[in-house]
């Protein structure tokens, strides 16, 4: 089925035109003159991108936006102005168009805008389910997110997925920067390619280079073939790179210039070659901290941050815990062939309560803990390894935040019988991390 651009304006001449250009490049034009003409065109088929002129002799087409969103959700919208008219583009563009066009246009770059709505609605239709996981967790009928901050982080992973634009998502560890990473390659257009993540606090420094760009046999001891580099693996799709302030600072300088130059030499090649690749960088350092400290370069952060996304802590919005807690409740239970209904009150408040300096990582393993652990109907305070911790150490006095963050290590350790690798996994920490921690705290394994 060919694609249908509706023109709605009201000069003859303009219309013809531009359904002349439209029709000469495979689209089937569809033209109305006015207002009430493209409000009769509600009982016909749906075209796949509009045209609106804001100014028309029947009506203002600011208003008729909304109008046309509530008929056609998907129908992108290429609103027409004059020069003069720019912050009332602006406007239209909050309001739900896709994009503008000031007149006299240029019909290369109106083409090009056509082009883009029509792949942003395909991409609109062949992700709605993910949108429907969206609207979801941000207000639907049982909503995952109840908090103002994470609303707005959704409505900014549905805006910015779209583009190819770099981003960095920052956030304490376990607070979802890697579950934020997989819906924005899921909502963009590079999402038949692949998705390839790598942690750079896990990789030993002398190996993160050829990993990252890949190396030619020989080229350090044990390269004993050619090896394919991260960014070849991802090519056409998206690279997270996690924990990027834990990058060798001159491994960052090879990045940066890779990002520039959109080229990667392999670790003891002698040519490069072009990379295609979206990139995702995520962070449990605030970006400013890591500058300072000379864990970020400068000049790397603003390349990778045209767009940043933070994830504010659980502490910083428990209207999420309860919610949250009753989806992992539901897919554990499920897991486990239990028919658990819910938290009893008391459990609830121990749980809103909590502090969860894990974050969301933290609340999700202690609800599936609680669900292998609970005997009764529904899980109690007794149930949960929070209520408890204790606080008491031999160690020097500790803050409350300190004090509940060693009762998460110390708790952690027992579930994973001291298993200090799989301990900081779970808690979103590096290995050498937990390490000093269980120093700092005096806990004995």
């Amino acid at each position: 089925m060919k694609t249908r651009i509706m023109v709605v304006d009201d000069t003859a001449g303009m219309r013809e035109i531009v359904g002349e250009i439209l029709q000469a490049n495979g689209f089937v034009p569809v033209l109305k003159a006015n207002a009430a003409e493209l409000l009769a065109s509600f009982n016909e088929p749906q075209p796949d991108v509009i045209l609106l002129d804001l100014v028309l002799p029947d009506g203002d087409g600011m208003e008729l936006l909304p109008q046309i969103k509530k008929k056609w959700p998907d129908t992108e919208v290429i609103v027409l102005t004059g020069h003069a008219a720019y912050q009332k583009a602006v406007e239209a563009i909050k309001r739900g168009a896709y994009d503008f066009q000031s007149k006299p246009f240029d019909q290369k770059i109106m083409l090009l805008s056509v082009a883009r709505a029509v792949e942003h609605r395909r991409l609109y239709q062949e992700t709605s389910s993910l949108r429907r996981a969206l609207d979801a967790m941000s207000g639907g009928a049982s909503p995952i997110f109840q908090s103002a901050a994470m609303k707005t982080v959704v409505r900014t992973i549905e805006r910015i997925a779209p583009s190819d634009v770099s981003i960095l998502i920052t956030g304490e560890s376990g607070t979802g920067k890697e579950v934020v990473s997989d819906l924005i390659h899921n909502l963009s257009p590079r999402n038949k390619g692949p998705l390839i993540k790598i942690n750079c606090a896990a990789l030993p420094r002398e190996l993160i280079e050829s990993e990252l760009f890949g190396s030619v046999k020989g080229a350090f001891t044990g390269a004993n073939s050619d090896r394919e580099g991260l960014f070849r693996q991802a090519e056409g799709g998206t690279l997270l790179l996690d924990e990027i302030s834990e990058m060798p600072i001159d491994t960052q300088s090879k990045l940066l210039r890779v990002l520039q130059e959109k080229e990667v030499r392999p670790v003891g090649g002698r040519s490069s070659y072009k990379t295609d690749c979206r990139l995702i960088a995520a962070t449990n350092r605030p970006a400013e901290e890591a500058i300072k400290t000379g864990k970020l370069r400068e000049d790397l952060f603003y390349r990778i941050s045209a767009i940043s996304v933070h994830l504010p802590p659980l502490r910083e919005r428990r209207e999420d815990i309860l919610p949250l807690a009753g989806a992992f409740l539901k897919r554990f239970d499920a897991q486990a062939g239990r028919n658990l209904t819910g938290f009893t009150p008391e459990a609830s408040e121990a749980l809103r309560a909590f502090d969860w300096p894990g974050n969301v990582r933290q609340l999700q393993n202690e609800i599936q803990r609680a669900v292998l652990m609970c005997e009764g109907a529904q899980i109690g305070e007794r149930d949960l390894s929070i209520t408890a911790a204790t606080v008491a150490t031999d160690g020097p006095s500790l803050t409350l935040m300190e004090a509940m963050e060693r009762n998460a290590i110390l708790q952690m350790l027992k579930d994973t019988q001291g298993n200090k690798l799989e301990t900081a996994k779970r808690l979103g920490i590096g290995r050498q991390t937990l390490y000093n921690k269980i120093k700092m705290y005096g806990i004995e394994a």
